[in-house]
């Protein structure tokens, strides 16, 4: 996210710089996150996790205590001394009835959905693309760096109190229509000559409408006689994305001058037009017109297959876009997973160490990574990683010294044996380490076997599942690991994989 990481350890000059905090703005807890400099996509290039943020109508009473206990609650807390809001309030003792108004629903999801981002990239995980439904828009910009936690916490504090104001100036209430295709949904609202408008393309055959309920219920009339299998009331405070929001635009353009961006880092996919915008002037724009126009989510999520996501991960309360993800993209080469709690974490880091067979792929996806050539290697238990000397070639920032290094130190455990102590790839017979340069001719890969091992944590040792090439360690010497963390990566062949696929 915004802020600059915890240090962990030494960092180079080449460690890539983030974004200064603005001028002005409140200090607060530091996010855990690296930012690779990786350049826009464009279309055809290869986007292996996505991560998508959930918007209003996803929160749940009780839905922040899971999260109590965990390092990342500390974003809660910040939360109430930037908007003076009791989130932790809304997240933990909150009725529905509290949770339905505008102002809490969308203030309480956003944050939530943050600190379950915060968890996953003290784990590593760090995704290829980014998106998010309506409200969810604007977390995944703080997601990306686009816009500041502080910035992003006054901008939704401001469009959910003005969406409320404007929902009590003009009474209007939310449909889903279920098993009609966009075009005939689209003709319902334009036969029904009211107020009525298309909201949100979700997935294929779930179309949400939008306006008066006078309009709504002529619209759900031509919908049914059109075919339409089902149409449901949607427990909403107001007619969101149509024409009715239009006073909460006026409010939310003045807070968005207010607001500083940046280029988001992975790309954002817009819910206005559902393509990547990476400049950052563009977004004021796009966020005011999404005020008052559809959320095209099921176009967007078609974007971001056909750029090459293949693993679509939902952070945040609810489930509903892991549904959504589902209905919409090709499941046969595509992995679904929601998380909205640590336990959920763990399984989708889990999930995504193990081997998987990849499904029939054209030539053109073939070396998609994450989902056929990339594994990860997780740690079993917790304690600070301890890299085995083998694996030291592949560590970041490993300092070089006379006589025994601090990094030799760091590779010679309590209950280590005295196999594992021998000197390894990168290190010296005096027990330095060699300086490393992947790029030198006589650089060697390191390659790894099913069972080889690559450290500790603590006195636990961590051994690979896999056979590939160790491609880096992602933790320092000394930092603290947690079970299920992921500590190395590999690059395998696919003929490599033996596995059964893994269900999202």
């Amino acid at each position: 996210m915004h802020y600059p990481a915890r240090p962990a350890g030494n960092v180079s000059e080449d460690t890539p710089k983030r974004n200064p905090r603005p001028a002005g703005e409140v200090e607060g807890p530091e996010l855990h996150v690296e930012r690779r400099g990786r350049p826009a996509p464009t279309e055809g290039s290869e986007w292996v996790l996505a991560f998508t943020f959930p918007g209003q109508g996803s929160q749940r009473p009780g839905m922040g205590a899971p999260w109590v206990d965990h390092p990342s609650w500390e974003l809660v807390e910040h939360a109430r001394e930037v908007v003076d809001v009791d989130v932790a309030g809304l997240l933990l003792d909150a009725d529905q009835a509290t949770l339905t108004r505008t102002a809490n629903a969308q203030l309480a999801t956003f944050v939530l959905s943050l600190v379950v981002l915060d968890a996953a990239e003290r784990l590593g995980l760090e995704p290829a693309a980014a998106a998010g439904h309506s409200l969810g828009e604007y977390t995944a910009l703080v997601a990306t760096g686009a816009i500041g936690y502080e910035d992003g916490l006054h901008l939704v504090a401001e469009r959910g109190a003005a969406m409320q104001d404007a929902a009590e100036q003009a009474s209007g209430t939310m449909m889903a229509v279920l098993g009609l295709g966009d075009d005939d949904v689209e003709a319902a609202c334009l036969r029904a000559e009211a107020d009525v408008w298309v909201a949100n393309y979700n997935a294929p055959g779930q179309v949400v409408i939008a306006g008066a309920p006078e309009g709504l219920e002529a619209a759900a009339a031509i919908a049914r006689s059109l075919g339409a299998k089902r149409v449901t009331q949607l427990a909403v405070g107001g007619a969101f994305h149509t024409p009715y929001m239009a006073p909460a635009r006026d409010r939310l353009r003045k807070a968005l001058t207010a607001a500083t961006f940046r280029e988001p880092d992975p790309t954002v996919v817009a819910n206005v037009d559902a393509h990547a915008h990476g400049e950052p002037a563009e977004w004021p724009g796009l966020l005011s017109a999404q005020l008052c126009g559809p959320v095209r989510w099921r176009q967007s999520l078609d974007t971001l297959y056909q750029a090459g996501a293949r693993t679509f991960v939902e952070l945040g309360p609810g489930g509903v876009l892991t549904g959504l993800a589902k209905r919409t993209i090709p499941r046969g080469d595509t992995v679904t997973a929601s998380v909205a709690a640590p336990a959920e974490l763990e399984q989708l880091v889990e999930s995504l160490a193990r081997p998987a067979r990849p499904a029939p792929a054209a030539p053109s996806q073939v070396g998609e990574r994450y989902a056929m050539t990339e594994r990860l290697v997780v740690s079993p238990a917790t304690g600070p990683f301890t890299p085995a000397p083998a694996c030291l070639a592949a560590v970041p920032s490993l300092p070089s010294a006379a006589g025994t290094s601090r990094a030799r130190r760091a590779t010679t455990p309590a209950g280590a044996t005295d196999a594992a102590r021998a000197p390894g790839a990168g290190e010296t017979a005096s027990g330095d380490v060699a300086p490393l340069d992947r790029s030198a001719p006589d650089s060697s890969p390191i390659h790894i076997r099913v069972g080889d091992l690559v450290g500790w944590a603590g006195a636990s040792e961590i051994r690979s599942s896999f056979a590939g090439t160790l491609e880096g360690v992602i933790v320092l010497p000394g930092e603290r690991v947690v079970s299920g963390q992921p500590v190395a990566w590999l690059r395998v062949s696919t003929d490599e994989d033996t596995g059964p696929a893994h269900e999202g």
